[in-house]
C-alpha cells in the first residue's frame, strides 16, 4: 500500500476507480475510463482498484458502493462520487485539477 500512497501523494492528478468484478455498472465504466485515458494522456493517472482484492484499501476510503470514483491531487481528495459517469464529465472534472 505504500506505493499506492506515493502515487496519490504525487503532484499528478490521480483518478481511482473502486470497483468489483461482479458489478455491472463497473463493467460499463471500463470503456469509459479507457476513453478518458486516451483523451487525458499522461496528464493524469487512472487506477482501478478491486474492492474484493483490496478490502483494506476499500475500508480506508470507506467505499460503500461501487463504482466509486475519487480524484486525488497532492494526497488530498478533491472530488468523490459513486456511479457511472460520461467520459466527457470525467474529463471535465479532471481538467479542474490538472
Amino acid at each position: 500500500m505504500s506505493n499506492f500512497k506515493d502515487i496519490i501523494r504525487g503532484d499528478k492528478t490521480v483518478l481511482i476507480d473502486f470497483s468489483a468484478e461482479w458489478c455491472q455498472p463497473c463493467k460499463m465504466l471500463t470503456p469509459i475510463l479507457k476513453e478518458v485515458k486516451e483523451k487525458i494522456g499522461d496528464k493524469a493517472i487512472i487506477i482501478k482498484v478491486d474492492i474484493d482484492k483490496n478490502p483494506t484499501l476499500a475500508n480506508t476510503f470507506r467505499i460503500q458502493s461501487v463504482p466509486t470514483l475519487i480524484i486525488f491531487k497532492n494526497g488530498e481528495i478533491k472530488w468523490r462520487d459513486s456511479g457511472v459517469r460520461a467520459a466527457q464529465e470525467i474529463i471535465d472534472l479532471l481538467h479542474q485539477y490538472i
